[in-house]
């Protein structure tokens, strides 16, 4: 359930730079009306505090428990929360039983998406091996957290993002160890690339999903459940939904102000490497997500699922790959450096899909 709904925002509709198409049934808020220059600011922000107080990365990885950063991880969890507690878990029975949906998925995320980040990261990044290793770590990682968010925005199906996401955490948990031997060890091999060796352990992934993933899904499921039935219907969806809704903008603002700072220094001293990095991120956004925008578009399906599809399929779990490329690598290593640039091309990349999302939304059946 999106949170535009239930008398709260109707009509809802963004737009790259914050104009408005369509008319709302009330004002919006300075924050809603200008959602992208706010996150665009907090970017700013971000690399303006990494690059004067450089000192600034240590304080915050030094909040860390192993790979995990307490600070990101805190942002994620409260930004997760609200959309999780607004998903009609009752109603998700017919989204495991639609296989078609969960195939298609399934190829998008595991062969499609990898293959399209591999080609990429060879074709842009072959003669800078760190880097492209860490880009193809990226691809691998399968979106589990901010599509969550995305998913909201763009008056996503709510019930179908939460499956698809629980359905990929499942796949990640089993698979991810495998793809990465595949795409990083073995097939590089075939194109006399550099390879590594990944060993990357099923209980490290389990802890990324239990954290990222695990943690708001509980707190969710848990406050739907039981503010229902202590509290009504009515006063859930048009009192305590209403209220939580501006957590997932402050948490989201919170979370890119600080993955920005970390690498604030960098991003300045370092900005053809950014940039290096940052087109063939771009270009796998924009074919990832047109390509399943395209394929739900070509089959009929109804915008809300369509837009479910194509934003997890064009998202990535940047918090899985930072956390593979800082325990394999190093923290200070070129992979590493591509891990977290990752986010920082996605986060502004995403909102404008979202925006586009929107803006064709009346092409799909409704």
């Amino acid at each position: 359930m999106s949170y535009y709904e239930n008398g709260y925002i109707d009509n809802y509709l963004y737009v790259l730079g914050g104009f408005i198409l369509e008319k709302t049934s009330q004002k919006l808020s300075i924050f809603d009306r200008y959602m992208t220059w706010w996150i665009i600011l907090a970017m700013v922000i971000g690399v303006a505090i990494g690059y004067f107080w450089p000192n600034t990365a240590n304080v915050i990885n030094s909040m860390s428990i192993g790979t995990t950063s307490i600070p990101i991880a805190i942002g994620l969890i409260l930004m997760m929360y609200p959309p999780l507690t607004k998903v009609k878990y009752e109603e998700m029975g017919h989204v495991f039983k639609d296989w078609k949906t969960l195939i298609i998925s399934l190829f998008q995320n595991w062969v499609l998406g990898p293959i399209v980040m591999f080609a990429l990261a060879v074709i842009f990044l072959h003669n800078y091996p760190s880097y492209m290793t860490g880009l193809i770590m990226i691809g691998l990682a399968r979106c589990i957290a901010m599509v969550i968010v995305w998913s909201e925005l763009a008056q996503a199906d709510g019930e179908y993002t939460a499956g698809l996401v629980a359905f990929n955490a499942i796949f990640q948990i089993v698979f991810y160890s495998f793809f990465a031997y595949l795409f990083i060890t073995v097939i590089p091999g075939w194109l006399g690339l550099q390879t590594h060796v990944v060993n990357v352990p099923m209980s490290s992934i389990a802890k990324s999903v239990a954290i990222y993933l695990g943690i708001p899904f509980l707190a969710g499921i848990t406050s739907h459940y039981a503010l229902i039935h202590f509290k009504g219907k009515q006063w859930f969806e048009n009192v305590y939904v209403p209220k939580i809704s501006r957590i997932t903008f402050w948490a989201l603002i919170f979370t890119i102000i600080v993955m920005f700072s970390v690498k604030g220094e960098k991003v300045v001293q370092l900005p053809i490497d950014v940039v290096r990095i940052a087109i063939p991120l771009l270009l796998y956004f924009l074919i990832m997500f047109f390509i399943s925008f395209g394929m739900a578009h070509h089959r009929g399906t109804r915008y809300p699922i369509a837009a479910s599809l194509s934003l997890t399929a064009a998202s990535n779990n940047f918090e899985l790959a930072i956390a593979v490329a800082v325990s394999v690598f190093g923290i200070s290593s070129g992979e590493a450096f591509t891990a977290v640039i990752g986010p920082l091309v996605e986060v502004p990349v995403l909102l404008s899909l979202v925006n586009v999302a929107l803006k064709y939304r009346n092409r799909f059946k409704r």
